[in-house]
């Protein structure tokens, strides 16, 4: 065994509740920074989280707020952020609050400020779901086109996480349990990911597929519950953080199909992953390399391993589906209003090609789904 793992310019992640009022001040880059914070419109209008941040901020530290980001990061808003922020020279740090989107958002906005002005901005993430953005160097935003496309580069990981428990109940639940579900689709994608290392890759996934196995249920039937909120917080930071800069490419085909289904669809990628996760496990287990990795996933859903891979990894797929169906997660393309006319297209996004094998595979899978 063999392997090379590279480390993040993450530079600290806090947990537990008012971690953003403990350490939030502490950890501006200087004591002249200015900050400022990207979000949603959700999380602006409807709870006063925004305006705590602004107050720990002060007038001395606070140089303004767009809060406007939609789902999937839309340009057109993007865009403004970006006049916003760079408008002021001051702005020295961004403060992403929210999910993937504002997250995501607040990368762009940094490789944009590097491109314009040749300079990366500190960046301090507040995640309030589980998607798990905040731990990779990957931007994405939706084009004109109304297609997802990214940035990348590892100056853009944010250098603080903060997870505050009392932030993240403020999540409408089924947003949070689906993004659960999307770090769980990282994590399960990461045991066959070509470049993910054995240490400590493999084995943070490991770990955080029995943490989601075991802690998305207890949080479904107690929501306001703070200690079950931060495992699952941490969960969702190992379910990805371990891939370190050994990230070359989409994650797997789960991940490819979430991109497919997303933004063209307006799809919560939670739900994507809810929607195709288990089904390209059973696929995969046809591949008897990812099998025998996929296998070991067994026992850290509460099951015995057979010895068998290719039955073990069918196994691991049926058990994301019992754990949908125990979320209340289960759910099907027409939900979504995605007719048989479109698995064509959705099949040529996901695998780049109009034929072949894996294509075919595709296709079965998504009608499966309607």
């Amino acid at each position: 065994m063999s392997g090379l793992w590279q480390p993040t310019q993450l530079q600290a992640m806090y947990y537990g509740p008012s971690s953003v009022k403990k350490h939030l001040f502490s950890h501006l880059p200087s004591d002249s920074s200015k900050a400022f914070i990207i979000t949603g419109s959700s999380l602006a209008t409807k709870t006063s989280l925004i305006g705590q941040v602004e107050s720990l901020l002060g007038s001395k530290h606070h140089a303004g707020t767009f809060a406007s980001i939609g789902q999937h990061a839309p340009i057109t808003q993007l865009d403004e952020a970006v006049e916003s922020v760079l408008k002021d020279a001051s702005i020295d740090t961004l403060i992403s609050i929210g999910g993937g989107s504002p997250i995501d958002s607040a990368k762009v906005i940094s490789h944009r400020s590097h491109e314009k002005q040749g300079r990366y901005l500190y960046h301090i993430s507040i995640p309030t779901t589980l998607s798990a953005a905040e731990c990779t160097l990957i931007g994405g935003y939706t084009n004109v086109k109304g297609t997802k496309v990214s940035v990348a580069h590892p100056r853009l990981i944010p250098q603080v996480i903060l997870y505050d428990s009392s932030f993240a109940k403020e999540t409408p639940q089924k947003l949070w349990l689906s993004t659960g579900i999307r770090s769980l689709d990282h994590a399960v994608e990461l045991m066959y990911y070509p470049t993910a290392s054995e240490a400590p890759t493999k084995q943070l996934c490991l770990t955080a597929i029995s943490q989601l196995f075991e802690y998305l249920p207890k949080c479904k039937k107690e929501p306001e519950n703070e200690d079950y909120i931060t495992r699952l917080q941490l969960a969702s930071f190992t379910s990805l953080f371990g891939l370190g800069l050994n990230l070359k490419g989409p994650l797997g085909l789960s991940h490819t199909l979430g991109y497919a289904l997303g933004s063209p669809y307006n799809i919560p990628h939670g739900m994507t992953s809810c929607l195709t996760l288990p089904s390209v496990v059973r696929l995969k287990a046809d591949n008897p390399e990812a099998a025998e990795q996929l296998a070991r996933i067994l026992p850290f859903t509460d099951q015995q391993r057979s010895g068998h891979d290719r039955k073990d990894a069918i196994r691991v797929g049926d058990a994301i589906d019992e754990l949908l169906k125990t979320l209340g997660l289960d759910a099907t393309l027409k939900d979504f209003n995605v007719d048989e006319d479109q698995i064509a297209k959705i099949s040529k996004m996901a695998t780049n090609s109009e034929q072949g094998e894996l294509f075919d595979k595709v296709v079965s899978l998504i009608r499966s789904k309607l």
